[in-house]
């Protein structure tokens, strides 16, 4: 019998308090350096924004880890959110979370584009820290409560909470992709991750493909039935049998907020004094990214440096605005990306520079809101170009801030964002031909067809924003809830092609055909060292 499945039933535990129940990684705190007593400010994310006021209404509680390593902190409530924190010791940050979290599941669920390494010790942690906090959700939350677990460190936690409280209604949801069934079956501990989500009685994840994987693996691996988007879970592991419901509901932002913030005269001034501070170029590009593998930097770069050689691009008219926000500096393969992205920007900066003026302006550090929106005031191109990704905010915070209806995104297909994003120039960023052809067609894009693509992407973000994506999941949820024995027959997803462009569009430049060079240079370049 496998570590998860080991576990008895407890019928001793009572109920808590809360009605409503998110569970995340992390709390959604930080230290407050400003506070001498080293209190806490909070960390809003969309994340925040979508939860918060159902905490508020429904005596909720938030159960993660504070950040901080081997410390216990009682329970405390900031921002009327009631915060249950749980204790993470350093080793459990090195193998729980730096180690089968980072470094097995997120190369493994991101098309294996670093090699996962399988560690035995590493599993064991991930268990014990996924029972650490299946306890505390049974401990706080109150009888028939909603519980919403997320992402890819805690996929144990459903079934453990079911076990422990079955009286729960279990929500979860994954923000990064679910890999096809070939690349998951790597994972030697592949049944019990499944077993670990099918606790749930709702699975979310950013795209239809993403539902389809994991069905096809439940399918593929348990020899569980499924009809349309429904499982069906036969009795065992201590555990009636159930449906469990698996759907795409794709993630999005609070656009109401950036767009206030958007509108804000300091920060439309600060934008201003952005396009100052990098000579006032003909076009400013830019790109905003967590210092990742994933994130296709060093495939941006080099098709930047290829159309500045070329003379394609001008050193005097485009500047690229290149914000990496550091990201798990302690492992390995993040001080490569990191190597590599500086070295491949120094090499552009030394060959094109001149007296005065600098093409890639490097910034490796993180902003706040407000000055992360004057970046994309003051961005005609926005770069997203993510060798794979759940969705990416990015691509729709930068739509949501453009309240002009101007400017133009480059935008991954490899990105849940592109499935609803259809006015960016869409590429594929393993090919960096197709890509230099997506970043000039952008650059070269008349006002008019701006505008037009725009206002297509505008209105998409208008409408699905987090707090709806939230409200909808919430609300299936307690459908379920109410109408538990329900097959839901899958949903119809309209299939086209990533890169048509919309009705009355250009398609894309035709050199976009001729790329046999740069083919042999991705083929390194997505492999392991």
């Amino acid at each position: 019998m496998s570590t998860v499945d080991s576990a008895e039933p407890s019928t001793e535990i009572p109920y808590g308090d809360s009605d409503f129940v998110v569970v995340a990684n992390r709390l959604p705190v930080d230290r407050d350096p400003d506070d001498e007593n080293r209190g806490w400010r909070t960390s809003p994310g969309g994340l925040v924004t979508a939860v918060a006021p159902v905490m508020k209404a429904q005596e909720g509680a938030w159960i993660g880890w504070t950040g901080v390593a081997d410390e216990d902190f009682e329970p405390f409530t900031i921002d009327g959110m009631h915060l249950t924190p749980v204790t993470l010791t350093s080793e459990d940050v090195l193998r729980y979370y730096e180690g089968f979290s980072n470094a097995t599941l997120w190369p493994l669920y991101h098309d294996v584009i670093v090699p996962p390494e399988y560690h035995r010790t590493w599993w064991d942690a991930y268990v014990r820290v996924n029972e650490r906090f299946a306890a505390k959700v049974a401990e706080v939350a109150a009888q028939s409560a909603t519980v919403w677990v997320h992402d890819y460190q805690l996929q144990l936690v459903p079934q453990m909470v079911r076990r422990l409280r079955p009286d729960l209604a279990i929500g979860f949801f994954n923000h990064i992709p679910f890999p096809p069934y070939e690349l998951f079956a790597q994972l030697p501990w592949r049944d019990e991750i499944l077993r670990g989500l099918l606790g749930a009685d709702l699975i979310g994840f950013q795209r239809p493909a993403d539902a389809a994987n994991f069905r096809r693996a439940v399918r593929g691996r348990l020899g569980y039935a499924t009809k349309g988007s429904t499982v069906s879970v036969p009795p065992g592991d201590f555990l009636p049998a159930h449906l469990v419901r698996a759907e795409p509901f794709p993630i999005s932002i609070d656009t109401p907020y950036l767009e206030e913030l958007a509108r804000d005269p300091k920060i439309v001034e600060r934008a201003k004094q952005i396009r100052e501070e990098v000579g006032n170029p003909r076009v400013v590009m830019l790109g905003v990214d967590r210092m990742d593998y994933t994130k296709g930097i060093r495939h941006r770069l080099k098709a930047f440096g290829e159309l500045l050689a070329e003379g394609r691009l001008d050193v005097e008219d485009v500047v690229l605005i290149q914000i990496a926000t550091p990201s798990r500096e302690r492992l390995e393969q993040y001080k490569i990306i990191r190597h590599d992205v500086e070295l491949a920007v120094g090499r552009i900066n030394g060959e094109q520079v001149d007296v005065g003026s600098i093409p890639v302006r490097y910034l490796h550090h993180s902003y706040p809101r407000d000055e992360m929106t004057a970046f994309f005031l003051a961005a005609d191109v926005m770069l997203v170009t993510a060798l794979r990704d759940g969705m990416n905010l990015v691509a729709k915070e930068y739509v949501a801030c453009r309240r002009r209806d101007d400017g133009a995104l480059v935008l991954s297909e490899f990105t849940g964002a592109a499935e609803q994003l259809k006015g960016a120039v869409m590429v594929n960023p393993h090919d960096i031909a197709d890509l230099k052809a997506g970043i000039l067609e952008a650059v070269q894009m008349d006002e008019r067809t701006r505008t037009r693509r725009m206002k297509q992407m505008r209105k998409r973000v208008a409408t699905d924003t987090v707090s709806r994506w939230s409200k909808n999941f919430l609300a299936e949820l307690e459908h379920i809830k109410d109408n538990p024995e329900v097959i839901v027959p899958e949903r119809a997803v309209v299939q086209k092609s990533r890169t048509a462009p919309p009705p009355d569009v250009p398609a894309a430049p035709s050199d976009r055909a001729d790329r046999p060079d740069d083919a042999e240079w991705t083929d390194d370049i997505s492999t392991a060292r």
